[in-house]
Formats: structure tokens, C-alpha cells, sequence
């Protein structure tokens, strides 16, 4: 499965709850202000490490760059474009946005 989460972790807990729900093998992709999650030194980063170690986690490079965090993506974060987006929406089956 595809999860992907729009809404920064600050202002929402669609990231928790998408963290919570996601099964070894799974995906997580981080758009919009979703990008926030994956930032090292925050709140967030212990939980999002911890995922990492049973789901892929991914975030869409424009989204980075257009929030000027580029420098700040916890390792193990996975950067793609659009055209990634789009194969990940197609490897995984189904895909579930978080709101």
C-alpha cells in the first residue's frame, strides 16, 4: 500500500495516524506541507526513524525545495519527482491518502 500524506505534522496528526496504520512492506509519501515530517530535529523525526525501519518513506522533491528544507531530510528519507510519484502510485495497490 501507498500512503500518502499532505498536511504538516504541526497542524495535523495524519502523519501519526499514517505511521500508526502502515505495515511492513508498505510505502509513505510526504507532499505538500506533508514534506514537514520529514525533517530531522523535531518532534516528529523519532517516530518517522522508527518507521523506517518497516516501511519506505519518500518525499517529493519540489515539495522540499519550495519549503527550503532540503539541507534538513532525515537519512533514509527517499527524494522523488513527479514522475516518481506517479511509479509509486502504480507499484503500490491501493493507494490511501491521509487528510
Amino acid at each position: 500500500m501507498l500512503h500518502t500524506v499532505n498536511k504538516s505534522p504541526f497542524e495535523r496528526n495524519a502523519l501519526e495516524s499514517c505511521l500508526k496504520h502502515a505495515r511492513k512492506g508498505d510505502a509513505v509519501l510526504l507532499i505538500e506541507d506533508g514534506v514537514y515530517g520529514a525533517m530531522k530535529g523535531t518532534a516528529f523525526t523519532p517516530k518517522v526513524a522508527a518507521a523506517l525501519r518497516d516501511v519506505a518513506v519518500y518525499a517529493l522533491q519540489p515539495d522540499i525545495e519550495a519549503r527550503g528544507i532540503q539541507n534538513r531530510v532525515l537519512d533514509g528519507v527517499k527524494l522523488v519527482d513527479y514522475g516518481g510519484f506517479v511509479d509509486l502510485a502504480t507499484q503500490h495497490n491501493p493507494v490511501q491518502s491521509w487528510l
